[in-house]
């Protein structure tokens, strides 16, 4: 197995997501736990040592069922890591309570990689506030040594990330200047030691990947890389993109060629799969056994494929449609997400529209047409707008989904005894 240096630890480069474990009758709170035993004792064989879950996952029970394969083994042997879940919509947040459930659920003392979640345009506030004192709280389980490494994963833009690094740095001065000894425990200048985010051949443009790479690279700091088959939309290709691949690289998987343009990234320290299938695991292990990443040549061909995987309008974000917008809406951004719906329609993209504020949504566009008057690329906007929001119409709001997150949470801790 590929490994790397990552914070002074030797870890495989593929890591072990626990977002999509196998479950009985399709239920997702109803974890098989013998197939999830079979795939973690292959990759753990296969040397893959790094384990990703959260505590939404599986409606609560994916840190349970994979602290309990992973008990199995010796807890030198592995490395875990989970998340605090300030990006859910919530009244209040206290993490030292859900930090002590997690520690529980999982079995285990300590996390050797902790994060905040998904830290994007609405939940840094969260992350930030000090009525919370959420980061200040994790650098002291650092301290206690119940925390090993601490970071953060985004699904924000690049804009976002760049902020909360901002922050990071702040809150690292701020204890340097306090406690010396405590900051000397973190790597780097940054209270902020990782971090993790959605990357992949289509998502380097499409979601800003290539910017979102530069800033951490500018900082010195490593990356973990979620989604690199985008939810597994880039391991099944059309026959039109599979044809351009095979005739570069003959006998390759789509699943292959996207392992591959991630291996030749020097930053990239653990690529996770969510795997849900023994054969998965046991595919995607080969595909680590040594390093072959991408030549210059098929690296050109992948990102031909990229830009015909793509559907949307040609928006260049010169933001010229933006002036003359008498709702102030921020067109550029709403573009970007239509051109990433019609791709894939995921959650993040409720997600991320429900933070933008009310009144300067794409709901919100009175179809003037002074946009598409003033863009050099002559994009409808309206027409895209339009289409936008019917589609958001269709999808669950991100505040009701962290409700019945919620629910279920609460529901998993009255049954599991004190």
């Amino acid at each position: 197995m590929l490994e790397n240096a990552f914070l002074g630890d030797q870890v495989g480069r593929l890591g072990f997501g626990a977002m999509r474990l196998p479950v009985v009758d399709g239920d997702a709170s109803r974890i098989d736990q013998a197939a999830l035993d079979a795939m973690v004792d292959a990759a753990l064989n296969a040397g893959v040592n790094y384990f990703d879950t959260a505590y939404p996952y599986h409606g609560g029970m994916s840190e349970i069922a994979l602290g309990r394969s992973l008990a199995r083994y010796p807890r030198e042997s592995f490395f875990l890591a989970s998340k605090y879940p300030g990006h859910q919509v919530a009244d209040a947040y206290d993490p030292a309570s859900l930090f002590e459930e997690q520690l529980q659920k999982c079995g285990v003392d300590r996390f050797d990689f902790y994060l905040l979640h998904n830290v994007y345009e609405a939940s840094i506030d969260v992350y930030t506030d000090e009525r919370w004192g959420i980061a200040d709280y994790f650098v002291e389980q650092k301290k206690a040594g119940r925390i090993r490494h601490l970071g953060f994963s985004c699904h924000g833009r690049p804009e976002t990330l760049a902020a909360f690094l901002d922050f990071g740095a702040r809150k690292y001065t701020e204890l340097e200047e306090r406690s010396p000894e405590t900051a000397a425990l973190f790597a780097g200048s940054n209270i902020m030691e990782f971090c993790q985010i959605q990357l992949n051949y289509l998502d380097q443009t499409l979601q800003d990947g290539a910017a979102k790479t530069a800033l951490l690279e500018d900082a010195s700091m490593p990356v973990v890389v979620m989604e690199p088959l985008r939810g597994g939309k880039l391991a099944n290709l059309p026959d039109a993109q599979m044809q351009q691949l095979e005739a570069a690289a003959a006998g390759r998987s789509a699943v292959e060629w996207s392992f591959r343009w991630l291996q030749g990234a020097e930053n990239v320290k653990v690529i996770l799969s969510g795997m849900s299938s023994l054969e998965q695991v046991e595919e995607n292990c080969q595909l680590f056994q040594a390093s072959a990443p991408l030549t210059e040549a098929e690296e050109e061909v992948l990102m031909d494929v990229a830009e015909s995987l793509k559907d949307g309008v040609p928006c260049t974000a010169c933001r010229y449609c933006t002036d003359p917008c008498p709702q102030q809406i921020d067109i550029p951004l709403m573009l970007a997400t239509y051109n990433d719906k019609q791709f894939d329609a995921s959650f993040t993209i409720s997600m991320q529209m429900d933070a933008v504020p009310e009144g300067q949504r794409a709901e919100d566009c009175i179809g003037c047409g002074a946009c598409s008057r003033a863009c050099p690329q002559g994009i409808d906007v309206p027409a895209a707008l339009a289409d936008l929001t019917a589609t958001l119409a269709k999808m669950p709001k991100w505040a009701d989904l962290c409700r019945q997150r919620a629910e279920a949470a609460a529901k998993l801790q009255a049954s599991r005894p004190s």
